[in-house]
């Protein structure tokens, strides 16, 4: 065995502290100079990861500590990108499971646990956060023991080790009453507990694919585990595909990690974790291997999507007017390229050439697709996100979601009352200093538009995450969105003087001076109709003047949606289109009697 090397992935529900703990880590570790200036959350490099406090792709670094190497890969904290986490846990040897000492277990640390538990990986327990106000460190150590209990884990697993930490601080202890001002003791511990790699190098050389990226200069890179024998850059070696396929390529550059960086290395051996280029065709899950032996490893399977939605080529009058990529070709081109890395997705073709069904592990995994893609220049238009019906036993089945709630008491029983209408079963209900945890079993087409209604319903203080639960028997209807929509009736440009009129039907989406044209939907209707309205109209002028009828017009700030929230809000019948500098929402059909005659045919 590699004894020098120490393979750990850090997983986490989200903002639980992974990335500021690896933050922490690599100061301590003497990553960067004393005059370095280093940003907050070093690793989120993407400028989504930024914008959003969260890690949506995998990472990986190294850092050496009293003669060892370590190599952490920072994993993503959101069940959506669950497909980032199960394919990085075939790199690792441990994890750490980082629990925040105040929340405890959430949806998420319950997802990453048990595929680390089924791949028989002994984690190391950190509790996070311990210096927050109304942290319970004891009674979290607890709630982990039981869910691990829960998990089936083994005795080996069940006897885990806990470290209590601050990240933010950077300090860690063995024991609460401990002194401590740094994180010796957590280095200590995955010295102690975390086993060497178990690889042989003098084996013929065997590497699993786990993550892919693009390089400018280099071209395709795949990064994974040696798991036995060494590689050499320049070196003749074989790829083997999933489906069996055998082809022979030379190393171009091989990479390792020094920190943050990657650096050129001549020779790498097993054990350790690297990056490979030559290879422009290879995808995650497939394995190099001596060119004289080339024998396969296994791959760890991926669950499958969740919840599909349409990918249309925009037909708006509005088409190409902010973006540069408009056709069939240029999105179906970018979703072969997504194919590629994101391991979790799939895409189909449908009968209308214009039309893609992508399908991904929830509302957040495909709508960062789509933020992506409209940054990039892309214009499209996608209809309302669906989950997808299985057959299993005979029996029709749809996904079910683990669903958690922190509630203030006095928001409880509307939450509770709306979500019965939702088809969702109470599982339990605890009492924490003045709010509620509430957990359920619920249909995933059941939270589909559920999320900005229970803001709106806890005045923004509750807070919600789910995670994928198990495919169960279809639960019947479920009624979908209330209100009806204004919807525009002539394009032309919003005039305030017509939108002051409108405001007492309903809520609007926008402000005056904005562009629209017919068929776009322009606000939410207070009853459960669908409304057409003229929002360009002006005031006509006169030469009569009157008391009174001059007063400078009010108008309600319009509510703004956001991208997830325009895909939550939408029905069968309406798209959300998005270019690179708007996101509108229009009916399908753009002109009224076409859409008078799709209802009847509905019907």
């Amino acid at each position: 065995m590699p004894e020098n090397i120490r393979n750990i992935a850090i997983i986490a529900h989200v903002d639980h502290g992974k990335t500021t703990l690896v933050d922490a880590m690599l100061k301590q570790s003497g990553v960067f100079r004393e005059n370095q200036a280093i940003t907050e959350r070093v690793m989120e490099s993407n400028d989504l990861e930024k914008e959003r406090g969260i890690t949506i792709l995998s990472k990986n670094l190294s850092i050496h500590h009293n003669g060892l190497k370590i190599n952490i890969v920072d994993t993503p904290g959101h069940a959506d990108f669950g497909g980032e986490v199960e394919r990085v846990l075939k790199m690792v040897d441990s994890v750490l499971l980082l629990v925040d000492a105040f929340d405890g277990p959430m949806p998420q640390t319950r997802f990453v646990l048990k595929k680390s538990l089924d791949l028989g990986i002994r984690p190391i327990v950190v509790i996070n956060k311990i210096d927050r106000p109304g942290a319970r460190p004891e009674q979290v150590v607890d709630m982990v023991f039981d869910l691990f209990c829960e998990l089936n884990a083994n005795e080996d697993q069940l006897d885990f080790p806990i470290v209590y930490a601050s990240a933010k601080s950077g300090y860690a202890k063995n024991e609460l009453a401990d002194d401590s001002d740094n994180l010796d003791p957590l280095f200590a511990m995955i010295v102690e507990r975390v086993a060497p790699p178990e690889a042989n190098p003098e084996k013929p050389m065997q590497m699993l694919v786990t993550s892919i990226d693009y390089n400018e200069y280099i071209g395709r890179i795949a990064t994974g585990k040696i798991f036995n024998g060494k590689i050499s850059a320049g070196e003749t070696i074989a790829l083997i595909r999933r489906d069996g396929e055998i082809s022979r390529g030379r190393v171009s550059k091989l990479l390792g990690y020094e920190g943050l960086k990657q650096i050129e290395l001549s020779e790498a051996s097993a054990g350790d974790i690297v990056t490979i280029a030559g290879f422009e065709d290879v995808g995650i899950g497939e394995s190099f291997a001596a060119a004289s032996d080339p024998t396969p490893l296994p791959y760890v399977a991926i669950d499958e999507p969740t919840l599909s939605m349409n990918f249309i080529v925009s037909n708006s009058p509005f088409a190409g007017r902010e973006g540069k990529f408009v056709t069939s070709r240029n999105i179906r081109e970018r979703l072969m390229r997504e194919l590629r890395t994101n391991v979790s997705l799939r895409v189909e073709d449908t009968e209308n050439t214009d039309t893609f069904k992508v399908s991904g592990r929830g509302e957040l995994h495909l709508s960062i697709l789509i933020e992506n893609m409209r940054r990039e220049g892309f214009e499209l238009s996608v209809s309302k996100p669906e989950v997808i019906f299985r057959e299993i036993d005979g029996t029709l089945s749809e996904p079910m979601e683990y669903l958690m709630i922190d509630v203030p008491e006095e928001f409880q029983g509307t939450i509770i009352e709306k979500l019965g209408t939702r088809k969702a079963e109470m599982v339990s209900m605890q009492p924490m200093e003045g709010i509620n945890r509430l957990e359920f079993i619920i249909p995933a087409r059941g939270l589909i538009g559920f999320r900005t209604e229970f803001l709106t319903d806890t005045r923004g203080t509750g807070i919600m995450t789910h995670t994928f639960h198990e495919y169960g028997p279809y639960k019947g209807p479920i009624s979908g969105r209330k209100n009806g929509v204004l919807i525009a009736m002539e394009p032309g440009e919003t005039v305030a003087y017509s939108l002051f009129n409108l405001q007492d039907r309903g809520v609007l989406f926008v402000p005056p001076g904005i562009e629209v044209y017919e068929g776009m939907i322009i606000g939410q209707h207070a009853k459960d109709n669908d409304l057409v309205v003229n929002a360009c109209r002006g005031k006509k002028l006169t030469n009569v003047r009157a008391s009174g009828s001059d007063d400078a017009i009010r108008l309600t700030p319009p509510r703004l949606l956001t991208l997830e929230q325009a895909l939550e809000y939408i029905d069968d019948d309406e798209l959300v289109e998005v270019t690179p500098k708007s996101i509108r929402l229009r009916k399908k059909y753009l002109d009224a009697n076409e859409r008078k005659k799709a209802e009847k045919k509905a019907k």
